[in-house]
């Protein structure tokens, strides 16, 4: 058998999430997919230095104190929190090579249910792009607004920073953090 064989190839990793950046302030959850290899490797959420999620959330509140994506991750996480905003995940684990979406295998959902509880205050749910939204059925059974968002990720080059950030701020307003 020669030793490209699909037979032969060794499957791919199965990888395990980061934990929610969430607190009992936490009125608007934003749902990515699952984090790609940079984000994985520096344990951050949004850690590819191409990914808009940083510089979108920058411009819609670019007042002080101001955060760049030179901050430090403890930094950011908290000036998320300040403004009412939760990052998570849809996916706890997956298989998967590579950070692309349409690479992800054998995914295993979060535990939105448990969501309620952590994040009393939760007003409404943003999701990252297309993978992250074909999970809405699950968070809308939370009884709250959910949201489509155009992904921030590079993959996503059709869309303009301009156009991203209108949507991604349109979203922010209606969650009531402006």
């Amino acid at each position: 058998m020669p030793k490209d064989h699909p037979s032969l190839a060794s499957p791919p990793p199965r990888l395990c999430g980061l934990p929610p950046i969430v607190s009992s302030n936490t009125r608007l959850l934003v749902l990515g997919s699952f984090p790609g290899a940079a984000s994985l490797a520096q344990r951050q959420y949004y850690a590819h230095p191409q990914n808009k999620f940083w510089p979108i959330l920058q411009a819609i509140w670019p007042s002080s104190p101001r955060i760049t994506c030179a901050s430090s991750y403890e930094i950011r996480s908290k000036w998320l929190l300040d403004r009412g905003l939760g990052v998570w995940d849809v996916y706890a684990s997956c298989e998967r090579k590579g950070s692309l979406d349409t690479a992800i295998r054998h995914a295993q959902v979060n535990d939105f249910a448990s969501l309620l509880q952590r994040c009393p205050q939760l007003k409404a749910i943003a999701h990252n792009g297309g993978e992250s939204y074909k999970h809405a059925k699950y968070t809308a059974a939370l009884g709250l607004p959910v949201y489509p968002l155009p992904s921030s990720s590079p993959a996503n080059a059709s869309w303009s920073f301009e156009r991203k950030l209108a949507a991604w701020r349109d979203v922010v307003a209606a969650a009531g953090l402006l």
